[in-house]
């Protein structure tokens, strides 16, 4: 059974490679660029911007994604409860507190972020403590606690950055191939064909990213919810925790595809979206594995 600490050294390997991906992608899609244009400055903004792209999502995603849900400061006096269950499961788990964060908003949701456990935070919207009892309130904690457990909270903050900037640099190309490129008759062909490359290789980078979202969130959330579970040792609390979650309308206000993968739950609601592409499981299976139904 999976435990908290099962994934560690994958997702720091996942964590590496992705980000390597995204400098080697860049640079290749750079290159093709700089070349139809017969523009080498392209690829030298390209090698910049994919080593820029690398240290802004290690040491400032977390603050990215914070501010871009609408994430403020929870006030300890405010909110002593939520602090006191964020500080008892992160001592039976064995983790240093992370920054507790709250998002004013009715839709009931969660995340965690950072890139490690000393520099984590956990932020919860106003909606979940609404609906939440205490066994469910900790359930969700837990899960998240795990998230940072597990070390998928780097990974999963990366992408928000990595997805936000490979969309904007695609379109950015998307915008200079429309105006096309000058050069002599004999070297129109050959361009054409590299531009024509080009093009598609920025329509297909979202794609990619999307999918890479996909592969990182289904499978790291039924670990989470297990690890959990092991953590308060009351899967019921989780369970019910995510029957609510998902049976409340509201939709978030701030919320988009790049940071959609790291809530809890489904961030979007009322949306006929295929499970295929859906960035968490159906709530109906992560609750028939906590509960042993499956």
């Amino acid at each position: 059974m999976a435990t908290l600490y099962t994934q560690q050294d994958s997702n720091v390997r996942k964590t590496w490679f992705l980000m390597t991906l995204f400098l080697v992608f860049i640079i290749g899609l750079g290159w093709f660029f700089s070349y139809s244009f017969n523009d080498p400055i392209i690829l030298y903004f390209a090698i910049i911007f994919s080593i820029l792209m690398n240290i802004t999502s290690y040491w400032y995603s977390d603050k990215i994604a914070l501010k871009m849900s609408g994430a403020v400061p929870a006030d300890e006096k405010q909110f002593s409860d939520l602090h006191n269950i964020v500080e008892n499961l992160s001592i039976t788990a064995g983790l240093p507190k992370p920054k507790v964060y709250i998002i004013n908003d009715l839709s009931p949701n969660a995340f965690a972020t950072g890139r490690n456990a000393k520099n984590s935070a956990v932020a919860v919207t106003t909606g979940l403590l609404g609906i939440l009892d205490r066994s469910e309130l900790e359930g969700v904690i837990a899960h998240e606690l795990s998230h940072i457990g597990n070390k998928d909270i780097l990974i999963s903050t990366i992408v928000v950055v990595l997805v936000g900037f490979v969309a904007l640099l695609s379109d950015m190309f998307l915008r200079m191939s429309l105006h096309g490129g000058k050069g002599s008759d004999s070297n129109n062909k050959g361009r054409a064909i590299i531009l024509l490359i080009g093009v598609i290789l920025a329509i297909l980078a979202p794609i990619a990213t999307t999918l890479i979202q996909l592969a990182i969130s289904r499978k790291r959330e039924f670990l989470a919810d297990a690890s959990g579970a092991l953590l308060t040792r009351y899967p019921e609390g989780l369970a019910s925790a995510l029957q609510k979650i998902s049976a409340n309308p509201n939709q978030l206000q701030k919320v988009s595809k790049a940071t959609a993968h790291m809530f809890i739950a489904n961030p979007f609601k009322g949306k006929n979206v295929s499970n295929l592409f859906m960035t968490h499981p159906p709530v109906e299976d992560r609750v028939k594995a906590l509960l042993g139904n499956v």
